[in-house]
């Protein structure tokens, strides 16, 4: 940066032209932060406020503290979610609720994806069961 400056100074532009420079150089820097924080950052919000208001009864969400629990009633600007084992109920804000792990009205392409994911994960795991209990198995005699 140093170097440029240094160069368009010795250039024969004079004052003037380092001002021009300094008012080009900050234009980017401008530029610079908002596509690179601050439009990403404004994209986020506006996902994040979808998310929230779309918000339905029987989703499993995660709060910002870390509860995961299901929805069971809405609002206004708060949700109840149930809790455990025993169906413990807390109130919060609906701001609070950073994401929504289970959607209970997922579309159907997205339910099919998911049977073949979980397919697909079944079969290893039952193996590896197989070999746990044949390792625990005593050891029979050659």
């Amino acid at each position: 940066m140093q170097m440029f400056l240094e160069a368009a100074a010795g250039s024969g532009a004079g004052a003037g032209g380092g001002g021009i420079l300094s008012i080009v150089m900050l234009v980017l820097v401008v530029v610079f932060f908002y596509f690179f924080l601050i439009r990403p950052q404004k994209k986020q919000e506006k996902e994040a406020a979808n998310m929230r208001n779309s918000l339905e009864i029987g989703d499993e969400v995660v709060t910002i503290g870390g509860i995961i629990g299901q929805i069971v009633s809405i609002k206004g600007e708060t949700v109840t979610i149930a809790t455990g084992k025993d169906r413990n109920k807390i109130r919060f804000l609906r701001s609070a609720i950073r994401e929504v792990t289970v959607k209970i009205n997922a579309p159907a392409a997205d339910e099919k994806a998911e049977d073949s994911k979980a397919t697909i994960t079944e079969a290893p795991v039952k193996d590896e069961s197989d070999k746990i209990e044949k390792a625990d198995a005593p050891a029979e005699d050659k």
